[in-house]
């Protein structure tokens, strides 16, 4: 079984919901740096004010600073991790794939998450998160229209500061700038999967289940 897995794609592709869905079945230990640094952000550290800056405009933050953050946590992890949206550019991709080195402990796979311009768009701006647990769900697609409360663990759902038209431009911009090339990146060292992501959670997990059961 694959258990060092990284899952790449487009903002609103369904990757956290995916992470859990591998965290559950699979009991491999999932992490989003974004989830990290929005713990920053609450916690109102200058790591925090930073990126909380930068994540309002739409931009990423550098990387030296997702760096050091998935370092300490990956120090106590390397034997099996699913990463939601880290490596997002070549030079964290880089950095990964040293330190994995350091641990003899190299990457198994990329899920890569097709979707269309069109239907992140229409996710984002349907998309509340728990301001509790930090789970993000779509209305229509996993909420209920008027829907308050997190299916999972009943806290509160919110707007993301950056879940705005302009600011997902921005990061779809940069998406294509920084992070796309690590579709070839990766599919050069053989590691990458396509995952169809436009449909129901449901669908998208037995897509998953059998990419990694099959190819195991």
């Amino acid at each position: 079984m694959k258990t060092r897995i990284v899952l790449l794609g487009p903002p609103a592709s369904g990757k956290g919901m995916q992470a859990e869905f591998l965290k559950n079945r699979y009991g491999i230990a999932s992490v989003s740096p974004g989830a990290m640094l929005r713990e920053e952000m609450r916690l109102g550290t200058p790591l925090g004010v930073e990126a909380d800056r930068m994540t309002r405009d739409g931009s990423m933050v550098p990387d030296a600073m997702v760096i050091q953050l998935v370092g300490n946590w990956l120090s106590t992890h390397h034997d099996g991790f699913v990463f939601d949206g880290f490596p997002r550019t070549v030079g964290q991709a880089d950095a990964l794939e040293q330190m994995l080195a350091e641990w003899r402990a190299p990457l198994d796979a990329v899920l890569f998450f097709e979707i269309t311009t069109e239907t992140a768009f229409e996710r984002v701006l349907n998309r509340l998160t728990c301001s509790r647990c930090g789970r993000s769900f779509a209305t229509g697609l996993h909420l209920a229209a008027g829907q308050t409360r997190c299916p999972e663990c009943g806290g509160a759902l919110i707007r993301r500061s950056d879940d705005t038209p302009e600011a997902l431009e921005h990061r779809i911009a940069e998406y294509s700038e920084k992070t796309k090339p690590l579709v070839e990146y990766y599919k050069k060292r053989g590691l990458l999967w396509n995952v169809k992501a436009a449909g129901t959670p449901a669908e998208v997990s037995a897509e998953i289940t059998a990419l990694l059961e099959e190819a195991s």
